[in-house]
């Protein structure tokens, strides 16, 4: 149950009432913003929130239960701090997501409406709408171990301990080949065999693009040089001479785990597990 200060209280028993709507948008590389549907900025909480964003809150959905709860905003970008690129990139994915009822006149009286994470954005032209999920939906992804061949963490993580910041799984590259949307020719750093970025990730480090950060399709070598093909490119375009930071990858099988990182003690999957062929195996008696 939400609790309301007594002088928002008294607000609201006034009958004549001065509130707005207030989003604040905190993105996981831990940049926040916030906006308003008021037609002048407020602040309060150590955030300003813009006014004449252009966000509009749509229909609310409501369930007993574990359901997820949803709450659509639409809206147009004409904010210079939400861009389009942006969006487009991820760079909001699962951002989370603050919705204020405040009193324009005096903003230390309000009331937290809401808590959830950005989910599905679409997209046409200057015009947007962003699901926003409620926090139930968190306890809907699977919890706890995984009983599968491959590895069920990420490499990097704690319970994989590979130290990613060493240059053996991290180097600086610089484009010198746009060949299509999503392949690149890029001369590194150092050397590496073809195949060590592939299912790794890549960062714009400048650019048009900096700051976008993706996974990597493949990585090849060849007689040309080194190749890196993206699942995604940015928004804003990739150009030679832009810089990259390039991560390791893994394919999650115990074979590469030890054969490439020497890891196999920490390997987080189950390599001797029966297949399906083992399953759907009927016995047979052997002949005397």
């Amino acid at each position: 149950m939400k609790e309301i200060s007594s002088e928002l209280r008294a607000h609201l028993e006034t009958g004549a009432t001065t509130l707005c709507w207030c989003w604040r948008i905190t993105r996981r590389d831990g940049l926040s913003l916030g906006f308003t549907d008021h037609d002048r900025t407020l602040s309060f909480d150590g955030t300003d929130f813009e006014a004449e964003a252009g966000l509009e809150a749509g229909e609310i959905s409501e369930s007993i239960g574990l359901s997820v709860d949803n709450l659509e905003v639409e809206g147009a970008i004409s904010s210079e701090s939400l861009t389009n690129e942006d969006l487009a990139d991820g760079l909001y994915d699962d951002a989370k997501v603050e919705l204020y009822r405040v009193n324009w006149q005096a903003p230390e009286e309000r009331i937290l409406m809401r808590c959830g994470s950005i989910g599905e954005v679409r997209r046409a032209g200057s015009a947007f709408a962003a699901e926003i999920r409620g926090l139930s939906h968190y306890l809907q992804q699977p919890q706890g171990r995984l009983f599968q061949y491959g590895c069920d963490t990420d490499l990097g993580s704690a319970r994989c301990g590979i130290d990613l910041t060493a240059p053996a799984f991290r180097t600086t590259a610089s484009i010198v080949e746009v060949e299509g949307a999503h392949r690149l020719r890029v001369s590194l750093a150092g050397s590496y065999e073809s195949g060590w970025f592939t299912r790794g990730l890549v960062r714009v480090t400048s650019g048009a693009a900096a700051g976008f950060a993706g996974e990597v399709r493949a990585h090849e070598r060849n007689a040309a040089g080194d190749w890196i093909t993206l699942w995604q490119v940015p928004q804003a375009g990739i150009a030679v001479g832009d810089d990259l930071e390039l991560t390791a990858g893994c394919d999650k099988r115990f074979e590469t785990c030890r054969d490439r990182f020497q890891n196999h003690e920490n390997f987080r999957g189950f390599p001797h597990m029966p297949g399906n062929d083992f399953v759907t195996r009927y016995v047979r008696r052997e002949k005397a």
